[in-house]
């Protein structure tokens, strides 16, 4: 198992000891989802995070009518949770499921928070990573999606994430987009034909 790639994204928020790397790299269990295999269960009380070595992962529910509505995609180097469920120790309002065959490694959430406590270094990671991702970056998403059509929301997607685009079954991004795949394409032939 090799961690490598987990410290270099660690190191790209806050330098970490040597003491503090070996105390986090103990946590850390490697494990391997078949696509369309679930990490963590709508219901279920998570008690991980797991970061995304090789693959992609979706954050999911199930909207009012039954449909699919997709919340989040986790690529590589992302750190697939269920946040604020396993800050509550509540159940999950969402899936996260594999879309790939893929590889993390996962750390269990109270042993990591001992860590946070004992290591200012990786307190000071904790604290900017969850600034960048789970606030930075998430108000102007949530704000676009009340404020822009899908058409809007689907070309600033292809603008910010032009491979994880390609790697996306239609019907994922439609439910990213909170559309049906009839819509999405629609859409795409609008683009196409220089429409909209």
């Amino acid at each position: 198992m090799t961690v490598e790639p987990f410290f270099t994204k660690i190191r790209s928020y806050a330098s970490l000891s040597d003491e503090a790397e070996q105390a986090w790299s103990m946590l850390l269990v490697q494990r391997h989802y078949k696509r369309d295999e679930p990490y963590i269960v709508a219901g279920a009380v998570p008690t991980t995070f797991a970061f995304v070595v090789e693959g992609l992962f979706s954050q999911h529910y199930v909207g009012p009518e039954g449909d699919v509505v997709i919340k989040y995609f986790f690529p590589e180097g992302r750190i697939a949770a269920s946040v604020s469920a396993t800050l509550l120790a509540q159940p999950s309002l969402f899936g996260i499921t594999a879309i790939e065959d893929s590889t993390v490694l996962e750390y269990d959430f109270p042993a990591f928070k001992t860590l946070v406590a004992r290591f200012p270094d990786i307190a000071a990671f904790y604290i900017r990573y969850m600034e960048r991702h789970w606030i930075i970056e998430k108000e102007p998403a949530e704000v676009a999606f009340r404020r822009d059509d899908a058409m809007q929301r689907y070309r600033d997607f292809i603008r910010r994430e032009p491979d994880l685009h390609k790697r996306l079954k239609q019907h994922h991004v439609a439910a990213w987009l909170g559309i049906t795949p009839e819509s999405l394409s629609r859409i795409r032939k609008a683009i196409a034909l220089g429409v909209g």
